[in-house]
């Protein structure tokens, strides 16, 4: 098979695509070999990923290495951020991993296995279906997608290949999560009408201002920081971390923090895609030049008449009240399960009118895991689809459910959902904002 560079890489996977071409293939893993991860993006969520897959630190500051995986590539369009992490590395490790602008370049090293991908959110599908085309491993932060059509991209090439493919909502390796999720599914609370997820974060989420357009830095390649995004120019407030709050880059708080929560809810209500969304708020308090809404409260309705809700907030939280920021419930006909707190039955003890708490059986099991970047590097060397935690068909019906979340809110209105063809009905301006324009060179 011909070297895959950048020149011929988007010619020969959109080939690929086409008529179904081969698509490269990975190695297969002896049992004391180390996976060779490239890490896409490296400034803020990266370095966990650096830290997941190349080095922890103990409590003397020493470096501790990963017997199953390794960091050998880093890849990032800011070139002090990139010199930054690498240095950083090499201090800890003595080892250098190789640098790269562009993630084309790092997926035709043959020393690489996987792509982790922690780039802004408009990456995130393009990156992973280059990833898949060159015979790599994906593990993608979250949300899978940017938009709909794109995740439904993914989903559909991940089951075609033979590649593994994690999304990085880290529920999904929590041992807790993974035992009370299995009760449910079995029936434990009777079927379940409704569930509720809410993210209430504070924190770097505040009013932006307003900043000028103006010349990207010299350290910054803002072409390809943009990618498959619309053209625009620069501005300080996009760069580094508040992409999320505009629509070309980001999801803004619902596909933020708010895909986690929102990922336990679909998981946990196991209905797959809903027939109908309604969601509401807005950007209240703020006067600045952020597009997302700092207020949104959405309402799901499944084929069986089931609901969904979800509301995120960043104008304060329940941290004030000493109360969960972000959390999932769930009610069934038997009972309800509360976030950290169990299951309860709708019986009120006739002492303190509190509703009963329901034990855990006693043959419940808690099953093993060893984290979510752990997890992944297992499914990598087993080659084995079923010891992903969160694989791509499961994180793009999560993810389309916070574009359908903002769609509605964007349109205003409250909509009718073709489940199987994942579009809405009889709505064109919705639908154009569940996929893009793509820029040339960066298509999907």
């Amino acid at each position: 098979m011909a070297k895959i560079t950048r020149r011929n890489f988007i010619k020969s996977t959109t080939q690929a695509v086409l008529v179904g071409g081969m698509m490269a293939q990975g190695r297969v893993f002896g049992a004391n070999e180390r996976v060779n991860v490239a890490v896409m993006g490296v400034n803020g969520r990266g370095q966990s990923h650096i830290g997941g897959f190349g080095f922890g630190v103990d409590k003397d500051n020493k470096a501790t290495r990963y017997d199953d995986s390794n960091v050998v590539a880093m890849i990032d369009v800011d070139s002090k951020v990139l010199k930054d992490r690498i240095g950083k590395y090499k201090y800890y490790t003595g080892e250098t991993p190789t640098a790269y602008n562009d993630v084309r370049d790092a997926l035709a090293d043959k020393n690489v296995d996987a792509l982790s991908i922690a780039t802004p959110n408009h990456w995130h599908s393009l990156a992973s279906i280059w990833a898949i085309k060159a015979g790599k491993d994906v593990y993608v932060e979250k949300p899978l997608s940017h938009n709909i059509y794109e995740g439904r991209a993914l989903a559909d090439l991940y089951h075609s290949s033979d590649r593994i493919v994690q999304h990085g909502t880290q529920s999904r390796s929590d041992a807790r999560w993974l035992r009370d999720i299995k009760l449910i599914h079995e029936g434990f609370l009777g079927d379940i009408h409704m569930a509720k997820g809410h993210t209430y974060k504070t924190g770097n989420r505040r009013s932006l201002g307003f900043s000028p357009d103006e010349g990207a830095p010299d350290n910054l390649d803002w072409n390809l920081w943009q990618g498959p995004a619309a053209r625009q120019k620069y501005k300080k407030n996009y760069v580094h971390y508040n992409w999320h709050w505009f629509w070309d880059y980001g999801n803004g708080e619902t596909g933020n923090q708010g895909v986690h929560q929102m990922d336990v809810a679909v998981w946990g209500m196991n209905k797959g895609m809903p027939t109908k969304v309604y969601s509401s708020g807005g950007r209240y308090h703020w006067d600045d030049e952020a597009e997302t809404p700092n207020t949104q409260a959405t309402t799901f309705t499944y084929a069986d008449g089931s609901t969904m809700i979800f509301e995120i907030r960043n104008y304060g939280s329940y941290k004030e009240a000493g109360e969960l920021t972000t959390g999932n419930t769930f009610w069934g006909e038997k009972g309800y399960y509360v976030q950290n707190k169990g299951f309860f039955s709708y019986v009120e003890d006739k002492k303190t009118r509190k509703h009963i708490p329901i034990a855990i059986p006693d043959d419940a099991v808690t099953p093993a895991t060893n984290g979510h970047f752990r997890n992944f590097i297992n499914a990598c060397k087993t080659r084995n689809k079923a010891d992903i935690f969160g694989n791509a068909e499961e994180g793009h019906i999560s993810s389309a459910h916070c574009h359908l979340a903002n769609a509605a809110y964007r349109v205003g209105d409250s909509l009718e959902i073709d489940s199987k063809k994942e579009r809405f009905k009889n709505n064109k301006e919705a639908n154009a904002i569940l996929t893009r324009d793509y820029a040339k060179g960066f298509e999907v």
